[in-house]
């Protein structure tokens, strides 16, 4: 039950479910996910850093960057379970939408080098 409460209070923050929606299309660094949410690089980094915790997110470094995407497979069942399942929820929300929408026009080179 633990893993299970764990997921669930994970998704409990907005902005959390809207990064995951994002990562969906694409794997994104933390500047093309802040820029895209308008929230703080901590902030961001924070929501990451507990959505790994719950098995959703992981990260790999290239280079200088380091992509989060959205685990395949998970040590956690429930977070295996919830991606398969989020494919399908929110497609029509508008805010979700416009998010995905903006997601092209966010360019890495330019946004890590403010």
């Amino acid at each position: 039950m633990k893993e299970f409460i764990r997921v669930m209070k994970v998704l409990s923050d907005p902005n959390r479910v809207k990064l995951l929606k994002m990562l969906q299309h694409k794997m994104m660094c933390v500047c093309e996910i802040q820029a895209a949410l308008g929230i703080a690089q901590p902030t961001v980094s924070k929501h990451l850093k507990q959505l790994q915790g719950a098995g959703l997110v992981g990260c790999r470094k290239d280079g200088l960057w380091v992509n989060y995407y959205l685990t395949a497979e998970s040590s956690n069942p429930y977070a295996a379970i919830l991606l398969k399942k989020m494919k399908h929820w929110l497609g029509d929300d508008p805010e979700i939408t416009r998010l995905v929408e903006k997601i092209p026009t966010l360019n890495r080179e330019i946004l890590c080098k403010r």
